[in-house]
């Protein structure tokens, strides 16, 4: 497909680097930019270049943030003692939607996955066991993904943890295995966060 102006092929470019979007999407979208006004192009740039400069990762839990804590970290009215992990922010946003739960969060920035080169020391683990060393929590809710590799970095989270005067449960199984939190139903999550079940290291062995 060739784009006779160099700086929308290169646009085109930018749009089609982003994850599920291929260069066909990318086009529409360039295409759509260049009948927006002055005006709106400005703020949209603007904005986009204030990404890295002003957001940032909260100090307590990984969570993004305008500010040094995110807004759920500075909410007095949170169960700070119940800690929810998570991999990412999409699975907060995915919970928060439920309206089901009251605690507060800890963003692994992903889990463990040898194939893809990703170990325990590449995720955001230290912070959390500190968290627990430190007294802050009486709950650590184990929910990532139902997968090989959710299981895998659980088993290692209990094990980390397992010494530790802390409950530690996951998610009820009304999640569905291979089933990631971001795409399940809010009443389907919001009940597996309710009816959560002390986390059982043998389901994740067999």
């Amino acid at each position: 497909m060739s784009i006779p102006s160099k700086h929308v092929e290169d646009l085109v470019e930018h749009f089609a680097s982003l994850p599920g979007i291929g260069r066909k999407t990318a086009l529409r979208l360039v295409l759509n930019l260049l009948k927006r006004d002055e005006d709106e192009l400005k703020a949209f740039a603007d904005t986009l270049g204030l990404i890295k400069e002003k957001v940032t990762s909260c100090k307590v839990c990984g969570n993004i943030s305008d500010a040094d804590m995110c807004s759920i970290c500075s909410q007095n009215s949170r169960k700070h003692e119940i800690i929810c992990v998570v991999e990412d922010i999409r699975d907060i946003l995915a919970i928060e939607s439920t309206q089901q739960y009251f605690g507060v969060y800890h963003v692994l920035g992903g889990v463990i996955s040898p194939m893809e080169g990703v170990g325990p020391n590449d995720l955001n683990i230290d912070p959390l066991i500190d968290r627990v060393t430190e007294g802050q929590a009486s709950e650590i809710i184990l929910a990532l993904n139902s997968s090989m590799e959710g299981d895998t970095t659980n088993f290692f989270l209990f094990r980390k943890l397992a010494d530790f005067d802390v409950k530690i449960t996951t998610l009820s199984r009304g999640v569905a295995v291979g089933t990631e939190l971001q795409y399940t139903d809010e009443l389907t999550l919001g009940r597996s966060i309710i009816n959560r079940m002390p986390f059982d290291m043998n389901l994740v062995r067999k």
